[in-house]
Order: structure tokens, then sequence, then C-alpha cells
């Protein structure tokens, strides 16, 4: 078992439940969240080269995802936002460097351009910056959604596109392994019905007006077989336009570039660190210790 998943399992009380997540590594913090009905270890390729490159990486489950409270009865990526921000001030060690992937990512930007003294930088692997779907596809996706997402059947339909859709192309060498552990989470009725309501709750007309607010650095990596994006390439294009960020195309991967693709993802989420500015905090802490 590597450090990540050996890591205490800790937990951020909010209004509706608690937030689980793992803290691990000292330095400038990072905290990352995952992408709706994922989990933690999708980032269990990428967080141990950034613990071991000197940072304190911080990584949370959704409401109602993984080891995180069922109790939640609201969901979305301003809910989740919400969630870092507090999750930052509870660690008490920001600004920190949030990662997000898919919504999670539109989350992490929501929290950006709302408390940016909270955020010093952003990674976004397959972000939503926008709703692509039209008024008629949403109510379309949300009938869809509470057909599928339900017992018996719901947590095998989930694993079953999460590889054959979202997980195009090269996979990565703990896919089978991560996609065991989502089905074994989502065959408990509470996470499925929790993984449900956020399926239903998810639109991001919210996000695409606050992407002008966001002031910090940003990178945007998308894989180039993702199915969200008609156009992977132009949609990144977009995207790293919008933030005036770095952007990566991966090839031959889809929706999960940090689990499908590590050995591209992780060096250039380590590049992006080096390069930032120094941690206010973190460069106060070293002052500190030589003094």
């Amino acid at each position: 078992m590597d450090m990540i998943q050996a890591a205490p399992i800790r937990h951020l009380a909010r209004p509706e439940g608690r937030i689980a997540y793992t803290d691990t590594g000292s330095g400038p913090l990072v905290v990352a969240v995952p992408g709706m009905g994922d989990l933690r270890s999708t980032y269990d390729d990428v967080a141990p080269a950034l613990v071991a490159a000197g940072h304190r990486v911080v990584v949370a489950d959704l409401r109602g995802h993984g080891d995180s409270d069922t109790t939640f009865t609201t969901h979305g990526d301003v809910a989740t936002g919400t969630d870092l921000v507090a999750l930052v001030e509870h660690l008490d060690a920001g600004p920190a460097v949030l990662v997000g992937s898919s919504m999670g990512g539109s989350a992490a930007v929501w929290a950006a351009a709302e408390r940016p003294d909270l955020v010093r930088g952003l990674v976004l692997v397959a972000p939503h910056l926008r709703e692509t779907a039209s008024a008629a596809q949403a109510k379309a996706y949300r009938l869809l959604y509470r057909a599928l997402f339900v017992r018996p059947w719901g947590a095998a339909a989930w694993a079953s596109l999460y590889t054959s859709m979202f997980a195009k192309g090269r996979k990565g060498p703990r896919h089978a392994e991560h996609v065991a552990r989502i089905r074994r989470s989502l065959a408990d009725a509470a996470h499925l019905r929790s993984f449900r309501d956020l399926a239903v709750a998810l639109d991001h007309t919210l996000i695409e007006p606050l992407v002008a607010k966001v002031q910090a650095p940003s990178l945007v990596v998308v894989g180039e077989l993702d199915p969200d994006y008609g156009d992977a390439g132009a949609e990144l294009a977009r995207m790293g336009a919008a933030l005036g960020g770095e952007t990566l195309l991966v090839p031959g991967v889809g929706h999960y570039p940090q689990h499908q693709a590590p050995d591209a993802v992780t060096p250039a989420v380590l590049g992006f660190l080096a390069a930032l500015p120094a941690s206010p905090r973190h460069g106060a802490d070293e002052r500190n210790a030589r003094a």
C-alpha cells in the first residue's frame, strides 16, 4: 500500500455532514478533489510525486462519495467549491493550489473566483468551465440519470461507462483496481443515491461568468479522446485563453488523464508548481526556521 492509501482518513465538519480527506507531506499546500462518481484514489499515481517534491498534499472525497458522509442534500459545483474553501480555511496552511478533476475543476474555479486570497494556483483536469448542453439536452440527461443510477444496476452501469466511454484509450496502471473500488462504493445504496443526486444537480452555467474573475495562475489538462468535448483541442485552447493559463493536451486518453497517463500529467503538474511564486506562508515559515 502506498503512502496516500496508507494515510489516515480525516474529516471536515460541514453543515450537512463530513467531508473525508487525507493529509500527506509537508510544504506548500495542494488540495485535490475528484469529479462526479470518482474517488480520492483517482490521484494515487500523481500525489506521491508531489509529496516527494516537497508539497503538503490533501486529497478530499466529494460529498456523498468515498469516505465522506452521505447525509448531504445539496450537491454540485458551488457546494463543492464551498467545501474546498472550508477545507483550506480549516487546514490554516493556505493559500493553496487547488487540483480539480471534471466538475471538481469547476468547483476549484468557483473557489478561486470567490476567495482569491485562499488560492495561489489551479490545476484543472478535464474541467467544465461552461455548460455545453442545451436546456432540452440537460433535461434529457437528468431523466436518464434518474433511471440509470438506481439499484440494482446503477453501480455496474457507472463502472462500465467509466471505462468504456470516459476512460477511452490508454489505461493507467491502477485502472482496474480504481474502477473496482468505485463499483464497491456505489454498491451502497446511500452512496449511489448521493451520486445520482449530484448527477441530476450538475449545472455549469454559474461557472462561465466567474472565469474572468480568476486571478490565480492555472494549468488546464485535457485528454484528446475526452467525450465531454466535441473537439478536445479546441475546447482546451478556449479554456486556456479564458484563464490566461498553461495548457496540456494528453494524446491517447479520455476524461481521466491523471490516472490514464500519470507519466505525462505528473511532470506537467510538478513543473507548474515549481514555477509558481513562493507561498507567502511557506516562505515566512522558512525564514522563521532560519532565524
